[in-house]
C-alpha cells in the first residue's frame, strides 16, 4: 500500500466558468487509479477511474464525441 498523496491539477484549457474538474494523474503508477473531483468543491466526493477508462474518456472528448452544449 502506498501513502502517496494526490497532486491535483486543472487543465490549462479551463477558464473561470466554474465547470472545471481536477485530476490526480500521479496515482496511476502507484495505485492504478485516476481520481477526479470538482474543482469548486475540493473537499467533496472524488470519482476514481481505472486508467484505461479515463484514457478512453479523454480520447472521446478530444475526438468530439461529446459536443459542447
Amino acid at each position: 500500500m502506498t501513502t502517496e498523496s494526490p497532486r491535483w491539477y486543472k487543465s490549462s484549457y479551463s477558464g473561470n466558468g466554474g465547470q472545471c474538474i481536477e485530476v490526480a494523474a500521479n496515482l496511476v503508477a502507484s495505485r492504478g487509479e485516476v481520481p477526479v473531483r470538482d474543482s469548486k468543491d475540493p473537499r467533496g466526493p472524488v470519482l476514481v477511474f481505472e486508467p484505461c477508462a479515463w484514457s478512453s474518456f479523454v480520447a472521446a472528448v478530444k475526438g468530439g464525441e461529446f459536443p459542447a452544449t
